[in-house]
C-alpha cells in the first residue's frame, strides 16, 4: 500500500500551519482568518489549488512547494481583495475540486 511521502506531508503540514495561524507571509495584510467558520469554501479552494499545483518527483519529493503556496494564497488574496488580479489567471485544472473519499474507509 502506498503512502504519501514525508516531503508531501511536510509541505502540507507547513502550509496548513501558516494558514490556520494567520501568519502566512504571502498573505501579509490580508484578513483571511475571518474566512474560517464564515466562508469555508474560500479556504477549501485555496487548499484544492495548493494540492492541484503541487508536483512530486518519482521519489515523492516536493518540487514546487513555494509556487503551490503562491497560487493558493493568490486565490485568497483575490477573494479578500477584489482589486488584486491573479497573474497568470488560474487554469481550470488548478481550481478543480476532486471527488471526496467515501464516508467509510475502504480498508
Amino acid at each position: 500500500m502506498k503512502k504519501l511521502s514525508h516531503s508531501f506531508s511536510g509541505a502540507l503540514r507547513t502550509f496548513a500551519y501558516f494558514m490556520s495561524s494567520g501568519t502566512h507571509y504571502m498573505l501579509e495584510g490580508i484578513d483571511y482568518l475571518s474566512l474560517y467558520g464564515s466562508d469555508p469554501s474560500a479556504l477549501e479552494m485555496a487548499y484544492a489549488i495548493f494540492a492541484n499545483v503541487l508536483e512530486l518527483d518519482d521519489q515523492g519529493q516536493v518540487l514546487n512547494a513555494q509556487h503551490a503556496q503562491k497560487r493558493a494564497t493568490d486565490y485568497l488574496r483575490s477573494y479578500c481583495d477584489p482589486t488584486f488580479k491573479v497573474d497568470p489567471p488560474f487554469e481550470d485544472w488548478e481550481m478543480e475540486l476532486h471527488t471526496p473519499p467515501p464516508l467509510r474507509d475502504l480498508i
